[in-house]
């Protein structure tokens, strides 16, 4: 009996983890996570970048479809708005609305599609771009000439 009542203390004090263990752990979840969510991150960030690449070229579409109709593209104080409602300029050659008025809202990260006609790098057509994840026009915009 003596034996028995020895081994319960080393057993019940076995199942419990020790301090190391649990730091070796916490060590092993941490190495994980610091692999792991950079590149979760990084999927979203993709994500966006190509919806925002789908959206300029759909765009892009709508506005060579209102310059079939109209022959023109709409100028850039008409902006994206002529491909939903119809400008005051044209009368029945605008056969649209040519996009939802959700499509040209604005991009992945909320900021509004930029459309300027003629184009500075599309002097023939239009530039039409978004200002990418920063919202300030520079190194990581998304544009219709660049595609």
């Amino acid at each position: 009996m003596n034996r028995i009542e020895l081994r319960r203390p080393m057993s019940v004090a076995r199942r419990a983890f020790t301090l190391i263990e649990l730091l070796l752990v916490l060590v092993i979840i941490g190495v994980l996570a610091a692999v792991v969510v950079p590149k979760l991150a990084n999927r979203a960030g993709d994500a966006k970048i190509k919806a925002c690449k789908a959206s300029i070229g759909g765009i892009s579409s709508a506005l060579g479809v209102f310059e079939v109709d109209n022959s023109r593209y709409p100028s850039t104080e008409e902006g994206l708005a002529a491909l939903v409602d119809c400008p005051p300029s044209l009368s029945g050659s605008w056969k649209g609305p040519y996009v939802d008025k959700v499509n040209i809202a604005a991009d992945p990260w909320g900021h509004e599609f930029i459309y300027r006609y003629p184009g500075t790098n599309n002097p023939q057509g239009f530039d039409l771009f978004s200002m990418g994840p920063d919202g300030r026009e520079g190194n990581d915009d998304i544009t219709n000439w660049q595609q």
